[in-house]
């Protein structure tokens, strides 16, 4: 099939990379020129601007929208809606809020144009292992499209799923990455209470690979943090710094909305938080109120 893909950043650029391994056209479009004529080495053709969509023979014209979420996506958006002609399609592969990719739906099928929402998991080793789809929109233009997805998705599994109508997809893969959110905070809460017994000396490195192998916990997430500790046992290449992509908000948010309490994923989301805070206010009041009421000594840290 012939897909304009626009955005060919890390998740972008191997969606293209993909695809045309397995024989799909590719027209690219990346603001970055860099990112561009990357693609364009493994056969990609490139596009200069989104206008020049309106130059290319294709009937119906797929566009599939590989950006971060926010306003670049919204502004994209608008813009091929200005572009494209009746029956076009627009994926939105990034992960935007599900709301409003319900909105742009509206807004799409006004012009006659079908917007598909696709939650995409699998990171930058999509490219090798395959990507989760988790797809929202019209089930008929879906069905247009599989052959799209299923070159996307690993061989004879399930990775490529329809979940229902429009923001399903996105609403989906947003629960996916507050759990993602829960779980990875497990297992640095986990491996930090290993790393601070000092009385058995364990070898944190040695623990964790040998969980990869028929524990409870494995999972790609150990897979990760095992090969990481293999090589800087002390993860000294790295800060405690950890930022959030918003999708861990809005699963607390919709929790809100729900009335559902999901205290790991708010807990894991606050936890992040805090490891960007030096010295926080919180914790001096807290040992000036200790000092106040008990005339407990003050410690520095």
């Amino acid at each position: 099939m012939n897909i304009i893909i626009v955005g060919l950043g890390k998740m972008g650029g191997n969606i293209a990379k993909k695809l045309l391994k397995d024989n799909h056209n590719i027209i690219g479009f990346d603001s970055d020129k860099n990112q561009s004529n990357n693609i364009k080495k493994y056969g990609a053709k490139i596009i200069d601007s989104l206008e020049d969509i309106n130059f290319l023979d294709l009937s119906p014209k797929i566009v599939w929208m590989m950006l971060p979420s926010g306003k670049i996506t919204q502004k994209t958006f608008t813009k091929l809606l200005g572009i494209l002609s009746p029956e076009d399609i627009i994926i939105d592969g990034g992960n935007s809020n599900y709301k409003l990719t319900r909105a742009r739906f509206d807004d799409a099928k006004k012009l006659d144009i079908h917007l598909i929402d696709c939650g995409t998991s699998g990171g930058i080793w999509g490219l090798k292992n395959g990507y989760c789809l988790t797809i929202g929109g019209e089930k008929n233009i879906y069905e247009k499209l599989r052959p799209i997805f299923n070159s996307l998705t690993p061989k004879d599994s399930k990775g490529n799923l329809y979940v229902g109508e429009s923001g399903s997809g996105h609403y989906v893969k947003m629960i996916h990455n507050g759990i993602e959110y829960g779980m990875m905070q497990a297992i640095a809460e986990g491996i930090e209470l290993l790393k601070n017994k000092s009385e058995y000396k364990l070898n944190i490195s040695e623990i964790v690979n040998n969980w990869k192998d028929g524990s409870v916990i494995k999972s790609w997430l150990i897979d990760l943090i095992s090969d990481e500790l293999s090589n800087d046992k002390n993860l000294d290449n790295f800060s405690s710094y950890v930022d959030d992509s918003g999708e861990g908000r809005w699963t607390i948010e919709e929790s809100i909305e729900l009335g559902i309490p999901t205290p790991v994923i708010t807990a894991a989301l606050f936890a992040r938080f805090r490891s960007r805070q030096i010295e926080p206010i919180s914790g001096k009041v807290l040992s000036a109120m200790r000092k106040g009421f008990g005339g407990h000594e003050v410690k520095n840290g």
